[in-house]
C-alpha cells in the first residue's frame, strides 16, 4: 500500500508530518492491507493565517483493486485531529465496502431456472 501526503503551504514540518500521516493510515487500514494499493492524504489549514474552530482539513482517497475510490473529509482544530477523524472515518468506509463484497460473495444472487 502507497501512502501520499499532500500539505498547502501553511503547514510547517512536512516531513514530520509524512512520517506521522504514514503511520497513522498504515495502522488504520492495516487489516485490509492487501485490498488497498494507494491512499492519498491531503492536509490544509483553510484559514492560512487566521485562527479559527475547526480549520484544519484532511480528506483522504482511498484506492481498492477493482472499486472506485473512497473519499473522506474532516474537519478540527488541529491537524493531528482533522487526520484522527479522517483516519476513522476511511476505516469505516473500507470496512463498509469490503463488508459488502464479503457479503456479495457468500450469497451470490439467486440464478433464474430454466
Amino acid at each position: 500500500m502507497q501512502v501520499h501526503t499532500n500539505t498547502d503551504n501553511h503547514l510547517e514540518g512536512r516531513e514530520a508530518l509524512a512520517l506521522h500521516v504514514e503511520q497513522v493510515v498504515r495502522a488504520t487500514l492495516r487489516h485490509a492491507q492487501e485490498h488497498v494499493t494507494r491512499v492519498e492524504v491531503h492536509l490544509a489549514d483553510e484559514n492560512g493565517a487566521r485562527s479559527s474552530d475547526d480549520d484544519k482539513r484532511c480528506m483522504m482517497e482511498a484506492r481498492l483493486k477493482g472499486r472506485p475510490p473512497l473519499v473522506v473529509t474532516h474537519h478540527a482544530g488541529s491537524v493531528h485531529q482533522a487526520l484522527d477523524g479522517a483516519a476513522r472515518k476511511l476505516r469505516a468506509a473500507v470496512d463498509s465496502t469490503l463488508g459488502r463484497l464479503s457479503e456479495h460473495h457468500r450469497h451470490p444472487a439467486p440464478q433464474s431456472p430454466e
